[in-house]
């Protein structure tokens, strides 16, 4: 949820307590990215996520690691996510309102990215900002929805009439390579490009990279 303009914070704000309702459409595959997630993490690193909404991937993560700053801009999914961990105390985990594109620190050894990057206005300048908390040698790792794969009709007609209707925000319709090639522009090294989903086609591409 990165640099959004207020009308976006809004929306992201109101809908909050029912996107933490929302159940995840195919656990097998959401599962079978914290454990890959798990696999690349270790208990010497530190860990930034942007956007992370109500904080239930952190919750799962976290513990793994050294220390995890999960962030999000919207002020009502941190509030969400500081009462998850209230009631499942994570001693890693620290939740904070932030901008994905002004870190609030630098020298990470993984920045982790899921769901987000549809979502940035700018998608070089905001990857641009975002990298400058990953150290040297550190991981980048996302799941991106990659709507420009969809039936077009998607990106054409749904998505503007949900827009329309205050029920979905402003999206970024790209495909999977478009993402990797945009990545290696901005100088990191792909390393793993993969699909975990098990529900049919699977749009979203989980990439891992590394900053040289």
């Amino acid at each position: 949820m990165s640099s959004i303009s207020h009308p976006q914070l809004a929306f992201w704000n109101r809908i909050a307590r029912r996107y933490a309702r929302d159940p995840i459409a195919d656990m097998p595959g959401y599962e079978a990215t914290l454990h890959r997630v798990r696999a690349l993490l270790s208990a010497e690193q530190a860990v930034l996520e942007v956007a992370c909404g109500t904080g239930s991937t952190a919750l799962r993560l976290a513990a793994c690691t050294r220390r995890y700053l999960a962030t999000d801009v919207s002020t009502e999914m941190i509030a969400i996510a500081r009462e998850k961990l209230q009631a499942q105390p994570v001693a890693t985990l620290q939740f904070e309102v932030a901008d994905a594109v002004q870190p609030p620190a630098a020298g990470f050894d993984a920045l982790l990215a899921f769901n987000a990057l549809h979502l940035l206005p700018d998608l070089d300048a905001s990857l641009a900002a975002m990298l400058r908390a990953l150290r040297p040698g550190g991981l980048f790792i996302s799941k991106t929805p990659c709507i420009g794969e969809m039936n077009p009709w998607v990106g054409r007609l749904a998505i503007p009439l949900a827009r329309l209707l205050g029920k979905a925000p402003p999206v970024l319709v790209f495909k999977a390579q478009d993402l990797v090639a945009r990545l290696e522009q901005q100088g990191l090294r792909v390393e793993a490009v993969e699909r975990h989903g098990t529900r049919g086609k699977d749009f979203r591409v989980f990439i891992v990279a590394r900053r040289p």
